[in-house]
């Protein structure tokens, strides 16, 4: 049996990058054979920066909710939140020491925020936090780990860290592989197709899932273009592209059939109908998420046995760690 394991941060309202990066996603690998899916809300990993108490209490009830909106059965897979494990707190300040802080330092994102602000302004919890992804991951067995392509090199770490120790206590650790979407491990923003969408960047450059149809259409109506006018996917037309994945991935046709239904239109028509479609999928979902997340009894059901469940092989997991390196 196949193992896939995967989180998603409550650090903002989920966007349609969200959406089709990952939770899309989630609920597609359920119809997998032979797999078995282990899903978290990654509230540890939230707290790097900071966070409204209120706030991340409730978007940690709005993902869980979001998650069976887009279909994740979790009759099927097991849901649960990461700060209720305790094992994964436990196994994050082990697998410190089989780290460095030269590997650390390399990551591109503690990288790309101290170039920006200075290093010593950083929080030790933005600098470690690839060691606690890395025990999401390990505590479960996980053989595959879906992530953007941004991720990678968090993955890379996480099998470093693994075969070192697997190296001096004998194995212990599977050694997981990144697996990526085809088309879309990595949305862009609206307003900038080199940046992934972010809820961290301006209003316009992101669409909400639970936006209103009327700023949807108003969002990709300024989405940016290039100057030539043509429908086409392309290297050198990063923002059509993007918008031409995001068409392919709501209206569920491949990219070349758009190409051609558009061949003849310029960006403002391709844009409109591409808001009017992103705008009419999202208003079902809509629907239904309000209803599931009306039931808060429902939910913290769910995350009780998801928790259970995933506590079970975290204990373990953690059991063995501490025989092996001699703790009680």
């Amino acid at each position: 049996m196949k193992r896939i394991v995967s989180g998603i941060k409550p650090s903002g309202d989920p966007t349609i990058g969200n959406y089709l990066g990952a939770m899309k996603r989630w609920a597609d690998n359920q119809h997998i054979e032979g797999c078995e899916n282990f899903f978290f809300i990654a509230n540890l990993h939230a707290i790097t920066t900071k966070q409204d108490p209120s706030l991340l209490k409730k978007r940690t009830l709005d993902i869980v909710a979001w998650l069976i909106t887009v279909g994740v059965d979790p009759n099927r897979s097991v849901i649960f939140v990461q700060s209720m494990i305790p094992a994964h707190s436990e196994i994050c300040w082990i697998l410190n020491n089989y780290v460095t802080m030269g590997e650390l330092g390399k990551m591109t994102q503690y990288k790309d925020k101290s170039l920006k602000s200075g290093k010593e302004g950083q929080l030790a919890g933005l600098f470690d936090y690839p060691v606690l992804m890395a025990g999401d991951v390990l505590l479960y067995d996980a053989d595959e780990i879906p992530v953007g392509f941004d991720q990678v090199q968090h993955v890379e770490l996480c099998r470093t860290i693994a075969q070192r120790f697997n190296n001096q206590h004998g194995d212990t650790f599977k050694i997981p592989k990144a697996t990526f979407s085809k088309t879309s491990a990595k949305i862009m923003s609206l307003n900038n197709a080199t940046e992934k969408m972010s809820k961290s960047d301006v209003k316009d450059s992101y669409v909400l899932l639970e936006d209103s149809a009327d700023d949807i259409l108003k969002k990709f109506k300024k989405a940016v273009t290039d100057s030539d006018n043509k429908v086409a996917f392309a290297n050198d037309k990063p923002e059509l592209s993007n918008l031409l994945t995001i068409y392919s991935e709501f209206s569920g046709k491949p990219v070349s059939e758009i190409e051609s239904e558009h061949k003849d239109s310029g960006y403002g028509k391709f844009k409109t109908e591409l808001g009017e479609l992103v705008a009419e999928k999202l208003t079902a979902l809509q629907n239904t998420y309000s209803d599931i997340r009306s039931n808060e009894e429902r939910l913290m059901n769910i995350i009780t046995e998801g928790n259970s469940n995933a506590a079970v092989i975290a204990n373990e997991k953690i059991s063995v760690l501490k025989d092996k390196i001699g703790l009680l």
